[in-house]
């Protein structure tokens, strides 16, 4: 897998859209570098830019872009609603894929170190890149922001770690860091309050609030024998959270960054907000997504609420999406497009891609004379029917009056085979795509000794790539039996015949993708691990035809019945 790496610096300019401009063209201009979105904010005065790529190539980019702010930005006049110390304020990088977090800490130090010593910018490392503990949080880190930073950078604990020891009145200060993805999130609320949007902040976060006596606002703090304040705990780990005014919008806001939402997703601190606000009189109306989201997050979220509902969540990708950004109320203050804000949409190359067809231009572009898509990308297609079929089954039976009790059995049922589904409709572009690579490097020149040898190893490793996405459609496709092994056996009757039809599919699609596994292992036996993928390719297809007989057994008997 291609290591791939996510960077989102945060500029301390959000009015002015010819700096931003400046400076996000300076980040495109780096080859092998993608601009995924560009957040401006006129009340915080600060941007929150989202781009992907290389490793180096992202490395490079995000040092022209500290570059271009510090020239363009000049912090003794900046004025914003958003906590800052530097023109650029932030930049972390993050490991979105074929990347650990350990190499991407790495890439985070060689940026840092080149900032500090070719830009003469002062710089500090945080989260996964920060050794020290006591440095490790952004909010620390930042605390006095631009202002009180002059006198803070002269205190021994707080010299950075790269650059010089001495605040730049212009460009300030900036912090470079690992980190797992952030979703920058804001939850909007029927008050201009700032005081009600922080009561609901300080519920919310981690840190949570000071412990008092009487008055929770206004009453004596209570301290521990140590002499620290008590504190309350947040109801969400890994939140944090302040309130806020938007001028912009004309309401107060709970703003949060949710560093890590395996511990606490995006609908666990929405849910969270409503509680907080419904006890204290006020109403969440819905919120704002700032810069993007991992497909995941808004994946987890739809299911979520269709639980909430009873109903089944084991819907398409599209279907939870929805759902998810109808319950959050992302499209409250803005228009929310999916392809503009998930990540992996974003990322994805659009053009071109069999899975947009019609059924009717898929099947003439396979009859066409062009050789792909072909056997490999129609072997998973019939995979994706199959899986379909089978999640199709699953709903009815969720559905299905008098089973209510069944629903979320049939729903995890269902949301599986959406799942296995999803995946085999990437596969049929990539099958496509790995045949293409083959087909460029049969017409790479062979005019003399070094140009053959260079030909026949990109041709072996295109073929050996190409190899790999039908075995990955095989494995894939084989898990699809179990689910309509159990639709045929337990699942509503009167769909008998749509789990055989399913089993139909998923036969041919394991089995034509052996076929093709097969042939493009030819010409590359000598491959370490050809000879091992085959055996296995044969267990898949033993396999495959006794699971599709026992289904068909199952089926036919209950029709004829």
């Amino acid at each position: 897998m291609e290591k791939i790496i996510e960077c989102v610096p945060n500029f301390s300019e959000g009015k002015n859209k010819d700096i931003i401009n400046q400076i996000t063209n300076a980040i495109a201009t780096v080859e092998g570098v993608k601009v995924l979105n560009i957040d401006m904010g006129a009340a915080t005065n600060r941007t929150v830019v989202t781009f992907a790529g290389t490793p180096e190539a992202v490395v490079e980019a995000a040092f022209r872009g500290i570059k271009m702010a510090g020239e363009l930005i000049d912090m003794s006049h900046h004025k914003g609603e958003h906590p800052r110390m530097g023109a650029t304020d932030v930049c972390p990088l993050i490991p979105l894929s074929g990347i650990t977090m350990e190499e991407t800490v790495e890439y985070a130090k060689k940026l840092s170190q080149r900032v500090g010593e070719e830009l003469h910018i002062p710089v500090y490392l945080y989260e996964y890149a920060q050794s020290k503990e006591y440095r490790k949080n952004l909010s620390v880190i930042r605390a006095g922001e631009y202002e009180d930073f002059f006198e803070k950078i002269k205190l021994p604990e707080w010299k950075p770690d790269f650059g010089p020891a001495k605040m730049d009145a212009k460009r300030g200060a900036t912090v470079i860091g690992a980190r797992k993805i952030l979703i920058a999130y804001n939850v909007n609320l029927n008050t201009t309050a700032v005081k009600r949007a922080n009561s609901i902040a300080f519920d919310v976060r981690e840190a949570g609030r000071v412990k008092r006596e009487g008055n929770p606002v206004t009453g004596k703090i209570i301290y521990k024998q140590d002499g620290t304040p008590e504190v309350i705990p947040g109801a969400c780990k890994a939140v944090k959270a302040i309130g806020w005014f938007i001028e912009e919008y004309g309401i107060a806001q709970v703003s949060m960054n949710l560093t890590d939402t395996d511990v606490t997703p995006i609908h666990i601190a929405f849910e969270e907000c409503c509680k907080s606000a419904d006890k204290r009189g006020l109403r969440v109306t819905g919120s704002e997504l700032v810069g993007l989201i991992p497909l995941q997050a808004l994946l987890n979220a739809g299911k979520y609420f269709l639980k909430k509902q009873n109903v089944s969540y084991g819907v398409s990708h599209a279907e939870l999406i929805k759902i998810a950004i109808k319950s959050l109320g992302l499209d409250e203050l803005k228009p929310f497009n999916p392809e503009e804000r998930i990540i992996e949409y974003v990322l994805k190359n659009k053009t071109n891609l069999l899975v947009q067809k019609t059924v009717e231009g898929f099947v003439n572009e396979t009859a066409s004379e062009s050789p792909a898509p072909g056997g490999g990308s129609v072997a998973a297609l019939l995979g994706s029917l199959g899986a379909a079929l089978g999640a199709m089954v699953a709903n009815l039976s969720a559905g299905k009056r008098g089973w209510e009790d069944k629903i979320q059995v049939y729903s995890e049922i269902a949301f599986k085979a959406q799942e296995i589904k999803a995946d085999l409709l990437n596969l049929i572009d990539k099958d496509t795509d790995a045949f293409n690579e083959v087909m460029k490097a049969f017409a790479l020149p062979k005019d003399n000794e070094q140009e053959v040898s260079a030909r026949k190893k990109a041709i072996a490793q295109a073929n050996y790539n190409a190899m790999l996405i039908p075995y990955e459609t095989m494995k894939k496709s084989i898990a699809i039996f179990e689910i309509i092994k159990e639709m045929a056996t337990h699942g509503n009757p009167n769909s008998i015949s749509d789990a055989g039809v399913g089993a139909l599919c998923t036969r041919s699609a394991v089995l034509g993708a052996a076929m093709n596994v097969k042939i493009n292992a030819t010409s590359i036996m000598d491959y370490a691990d050809v000879k091992n993928i085959l055996m296995k390719v044969e267990q898949l297809e033993r396999e495959c035809i006794r699971k599709e007989e026992e289904i068909l057994d199952i089926v036919n008997q209950k029709i004829q019945a």
